[in-house]
């Protein structure tokens, strides 16, 4: 897909109780998001008639005749996505997770349904085109994805839908939201690690790491003793502490291409607004956990030229960033995860004497 820090994965995506059978559809180039929760793929990734095929999610709280199926607005960082929940089994990695509520994105049916999506600005996401990916694997720190819509409509993130194009936002109970695969997971189930290599300065062609399910379930995903912890909130947030300004809304996310901030010291390429200094940058910050402990752990990272890097049509880059236009955010993206092991690990697990969630590296 030609795409610049992507992180891809596979999965096998089946109808519920057909692993191994003919009803099932691997898919390639499914982004590995650790700032999202659950699995979505492109209905146009999926075998021709898999998508219809797969069982509508339904039992939406405020949908009066209890059987509508249910539909998803799904927020990113830069966009959303459009869909139909339903239900499937997802394996991935040798794991997997059965009868798993999960999004289908683009599916046919569904195409002008998107005036019932309600966006939060950014771009329709709805497309492999747009997403670069055929759909995401979300392993965040929750098990749900918006645990706040089985309270409340508003913002709306699920809709009930008598038509395709016809659709009510609605509350959903937490077993009928989108799920974090892991955590369905009857084991190594509390968290996972990604191990990325370190890269040359100027970026490499393709990196290859490793996904590790788990945290502290096997002898290959111990957590150190010396690991830094940094625990976070619901949401995955944590403090950046970053040339004396905190940005309270920061996160370790795979599924951003770049570290994202604001400096306005450092030049930045206004179409893309990705920082592009005249040399190399070497830059340090402090992560403070969300529980407002004093402790802080500090993480440095480099900010290079974007477009003389990305010039060379690699597709692995450890130093690129790029000014994020909401003040109060930091994400550490995937140039963040580059030459470390990088522990997401799930709400209420806990690992020795830390508790989730957390991150650690």
């Amino acid at each position: 897909m030609g795409q610049t820090n992507m992180l891809y994965v596979s999965a096998t995506i089946c109808l519920p109780g057909s692993q191994g059978s003919t009803q099932c559809s691997t898919v390639d180039h499914m982004l590995l998001d650790t700032g999202s929760i659950g699995v979505r793929v492109m209905a146009s990734a999926l075998d021709s008639t898999l998508a219809s095929r797969l069982p509508a999610q339904t039992g939406a709280t405020d949908d009066p005749t209890g059987g509508a199926p249910i539909a998803q607005c799904a927020p990113f960082a830069s966009g959303y996505t459009w869909g139909p929940v339903k239900r499937a089994d997802v394996a991935i990695g040798g794991k997997t997770a059965g009868n798993l509520p999960i999004q289908v994105i683009g599916e046919s049916a569904y195409a002008t349904g998107l005036a019932s999506c309600v966006p939060r600005g950014g771009t329709d996401l709805s497309t492999v085109a747009e997403l670069g990916a055929n759909g995401v694997i979300g392993i965040g720190h929750r098990a749900r994805d918006f645990p706040s819509a089985a309270q409340s409509a508003s913002p709306a993130y699920y809709y009930y839908c008598v038509s395709p194009s016809s659709c009510t936002r609605t509350r959903v109970p937490l077993d009928t939201q989108v799920m974090n695969p892991v955590a369905n997971f009857t084991s190594d189930n509390n968290g996972t690690i990604i191990r990325l290599p370190a890269l040359p300065s100027d970026g490499q062609a393709t990196a290859t790491g490793e996904l590790v399910f788990g945290v502290g379930t096997r002898q290959n995903n111990v957590l150190p003793s010396t690991a830094n912890v940094v625990p976070v909130d619901q949401t995955g947030f944590f403090t950046t502490i970053y040339k004396g300004k905190s940005f309270v809304q920061s996160a370790i996310d795979s599924g951003s291409g770049a570290n994202f901030f604001q400096d306005s010291t450092i030049p930045v390429n206004k179409y893309s607004l990705m920082y592009i200094p005249t040399s190399a940058l070497s830059l340090t910050a402090a992560l403070k956990p969300s529980n407002g402990s004093a402790t802080s752990v500090a993480a440095s990272f480099q900010v290079g030229n974007a477009m003389n890097l990305m010039a060379s049509q690699y597709a692995a880059f450890d130093s690129l960033g790029a000014y994020q236009t909401l003040s109060n955010y930091f994400l550490w993206g995937l140039p963040f995860f580059f030459g470390r092991s990088v522990y997401t690990v799930l709400e209420g697990a806990k690992i020795g004497t830390q508790t989730g969630p957390f991150v650690a590296f």
